[in-house]
């Protein structure tokens, strides 16, 4: 991908009419329009290892700001690595109705994280939702779980090496010998958040939404039992 600014401090993009990500404020997948350039000038001078260009969101108009690596400085150009992060990032969502009460704070906490670029803190804080479920679920749960992971595993066609982290990263304990989590970069973070997501979601989620189910269609048919009027025969 082909990134620069000229001479005459305008951006160039051959992507710019595709170039879209998720604004963090609508939530929307939009596509961005560049509305504040650094100057040619004041980058040939200064010589910044990283450029911010300030974008409009086309779906809500507020502005989000980016930061580009600089690949190089040339005479009538300044060219800009296609990678960027993004200084504000889209929260995560979830639904956290029937987790417990402590899988949920940290949880919560984790996305919080995650959402920040704080991938070490986030694979940390996913170790200790971990924990609260094995306590909540006991060692029966804890086996679903596995069991459950090794079925990711197999439907998300994951490589050995992305496997064993994510088990060392979730079976793994404090009172370990060498407790040491391995440092996420952002792929593997995004790995590690769909697998707790889908983790929580058989363990509690789905578990709750159908006793809550059962529940109610119970109650119903209590409901019509009660009500229900027996026909009384008319004898001549």
């Amino acid at each position: 991908m082909s990134l620069y600014v000229d001479s005459d401090s305008r951006l160039h993009h051959d992507q710019a009419s595709s170039f879209a990500l998720i604004c963090p404020h609508c939530q929307v997948l939009s596509h961005l329009t560049p509305v504040s350039v650094p100057s040619f000038s004041q980058l040939a001078s200064v010589r910044p290892k990283q450029v911010g260009i300030v974008y409009r969101c086309d779906s809500c108009s507020s502005p989000i700001f980016l930061k580009f690596a600089v690949k190089m400085y040339a005479s009538s150009r300044v060219e800009l690595s296609g990678n960027y992060n993004e200084l504000e990032r889209p929260p995560e969502k979830f639904s956290f109705t029937h987790l417990s009460e402590e899988c949920e704070t940290l949880f919560r906490e984790a996305l919080i994280c995650y959402t920040h670029g704080a991938f070490n803190a986030f694979a940390s804080l996913c170790r200790r939702v971990a924990q609260a479920a094995f306590r909540d679920l006991g060692n029966a749960g804890k086996l679903k779980i596995y069991d459950q992971l090794t079925e990711i595993r197999d439907m998300a066609e994951l490589d050995h090496d992305t496997f064993a982290l994510l088990k060392k990263i979730i079976f793994g304990t404090d009172a370990d010998a060498h407790p040491h989590i391995p440092e996420l970069d952002a792929r593997y973070s995004a790995i590690l958040l769909e697998t707790m997501k889908d983790l929580l979601y058989q363990s509690y989620i789905r578990r709750g939404k159908l006793q809550q189910a059962m529940m109610v269609r119970r109650f119903f048919v209590d409901q019509n039992a009660q009500t229900k009027v027996t026909p009384i025969k008319l004898t001549s």
